[in-house]
């Protein structure tokens, strides 16, 4: 499948603030389950910085845009052509071992409770475990936008009962490494219209080490393996790691985002 996406961020600051660093981690890379046919990232007024792939092999990029300024805005557009790997992430070259990702974060902590849901699973073999944690996460936590924010931790979600797809594989994550699984959160683009007309769709889901196989996808917020339909576009050990845009302002302000992602089918 090809799959067109546009993708806009817009930071507005006020008062308006002297400088701005962001470090992107928008760009795809290129592995047996995508391709990138064509791809841009623009920021208006910005200059380019270095450029660098990382341990986890995700493209890094670097970004100073010089004010005063009341607004950055950062756009993607580009096309990548998808393969349905049954969820397997294959041909993708990183340099970090597996057991780095053994690392929790606050916000993928396991407390009580999620170690015991955790605990609650069993299976035969790895594939089969990861699987099984992943409909006990969906199940421990029902999908509800609006009830959870960019801070909310693995832990507070499983309480509350309810999350997004960022809570979700936090929670996995935190499951997972209860019975010794490497994992990590990865950030990226869904196409789920049946019709394949645009619509928001920036998503994110976990993957999970299963021996023999390698790095795994699973998105517990719809109860399936990433396939033809999922660009992604990087990994960290949480969201706030995985983010495709991280920066810092200079100049005491308030911040505000907007965010707008279209993806769409594109003729082959």
């Amino acid at each position: 499948m090809r799959l067109r996406i546009d993708h806009v961020s817009t930071y507005r600051y006020d008062p308006p603030v002297r400088r701005v660093v962001q470090s992107h981690r928008l760009t795809p890379a290129d592995c047996v389950n995508q391709r990138v046919v064509a791809w841009q990232v623009d920021v208006p007024g910005g200059l380019r910085g270095g450029t660098f792939t990382d341990g986890a092999g995700d493209q890094v990029q670097g970004w100073t845009i010089t004010g005063p300024l009341s607004e950055v805005s950062v756009r993607v557009q580009g096309e990548v052509e998808t393969t349905d790997c049954a969820g397997v992430l294959r041909g993708h070259r990183e340099r970090v071992p597996p057991v780095t990702w053994m690392r929790p974060t606050p916000a993928t902590a396991a407390d009580a409770m999620l170690a015991e849901l955790a605990r609650g699973v069993s299976a035969s073999d790895g594939l089969a475990l990861a699987h099984a944690l992943s409909e006990a996460v969906a199940g421990a936590i029902a999908y509800r936008p609006g009830v959870t924010h960019v801070h909310t931790t693995a832990a507070e979600a499983l309480a509350l009962g309810e999350g997004v797809c960022q809570d979700h594989a936090h929670a996995l994550i935190a499951c997972a490494r209860v019975h010794e699984l490497p994992a990590r959160y990865v950030s990226g683009y869904l196409q789920a219209s049946e019709d394949g007309s645009p619509h928001e769709a920036a998503h994110a889901w976990a993957e999970i080490w299963v021996e023999g196989l390698g790095w795994v996808g699973f998105d517990a917020s719809n109860g399936c393996c990433p396939d033809e339909r999922y660009v992604r576009l990087g990994c960290g050990f949480d969201a706030r790691d995985a983010a495709p845009i991280r920066g810092v302002a200079l100049g005491q302000t308030v911040e505000s985002l907007d965010v707008t992602v279209a993806v769409e089918a594109a003729q082959q």
